[in-house]
């Protein structure tokens, strides 16, 4: 294989050292719509990406959060970046946030990176080559319960009252030893795909959250669907990522939770 990972693994150290420069300087933001961030280290991060990609692999496409990529001669190849996953994370100076680009060539997923600037840490992964970690070889927990896992998930900045992920949360964090939610998917992904968590769902991501990540968690060897077991797709309604002893507990209970049927119920609101 062309030397896809190695180029996406350079391109998004220099765009992590670029963040990190940005973020020492403490730079403001700006609202892209009523409720989205946007900030100058976004713009200048994915013009990096998109120049770099460009040099490297010109006939390619490519698909990226602030809308600055386009369509190559290629069509079979397409880069998924999103230059700053995180991005009100890292405009509030709370250090999680990252650099993530994933390579898919004619509907597979074949090359993935995320990386965490403020940590340097590198996962990387190709496909049929597993993952890694800065270069060591990862895999995804060997946790065999729900009770006994810690799990992760994510809610959207807009139209957060709509949003009914608030159900499968409360399930989630009642039946497991928690839920976290850090506010960066790619992130999230790939401390799943390490064993950090043991599992992660989310709804309405977009394909530049989750492409490298998905990547790392199968290669990693976890099981990747939709949040009812079904095909996970790039532009599917919402996913779901665990290793293979807890994925069908969580199917379980997502089925549960879809049908109106849930096992713990919410407190009742005191009085005073």
């Amino acid at each position: 294989m062309p030397p896809y990972l190695d180029t996406a693994m350079d391109i998004a150290r220099e765009a992590g050292a670029l963040l990190n420069d940005f973020l020492a300087r403490n730079i403001g933001f700006e609202l892209k719509g009523e409720f989205d961030l946007v900030t100058e280290a976004d713009r200048n991060s994915e013009k990096l990406v998109i120049e770099r990609l460009r040099k490297h692999f010109p006939t390619h496409s490519i698909v990226a959060e602030e809308g600055g990529g386009g369509l190559g001669s290629s069509a079979d190849y397409t880069w998924y970046v999103d230059p700053l996953d995180g991005t009100t994370n890292f405009a509030h100076g709370f250090p999680v946030f990252n650099v993530t680009l994933a390579l898919e060539h004619a509907g597979r997923l074949i090359a993935g990176v995320v990386f965490d600037p403020t940590r340097g840490e590198m996962f990387a992964a190709e496909a049929g080559a597993g993952a890694t970690l800065n270069g060591s070889p990862i895999h995804v927990s060997a946790v065999r319960r729900l009770q006994d896992s810690l799990v992760a998930t994510g809610f959207p900045s807009r139209k957060r009252h709509q949003n009914v992920n608030v159900h499968f949360y409360y399930q989630l964090a009642m039946l497991s030893h928690g839920v976290r939610r850090a506010g960066a998917a790619a992130i999230d992904l790939a401390y799943t795909a390490c064993g950090r968590l043991d599992g992660f769902w989310e709804f309405g991501l977009n394909p530049w959250d989750m492409a490298a990540g998905l990547l790392l968690i199968e290669e990693a060897g976890g099981i990747c669907t939709d949040m009812h077991g079904g095909p996970v797709s790039l532009r599917g309604p919402h996913i779901l990522c665990a290793n293979a002893h807890i994925h069908p507990e969580i199917v379980s209970l997502f089925d549960e939770i879809f049908h109106g049927r849930t096992r713990i119920p919410l407190p009742a609101i005191p009085s005073q």
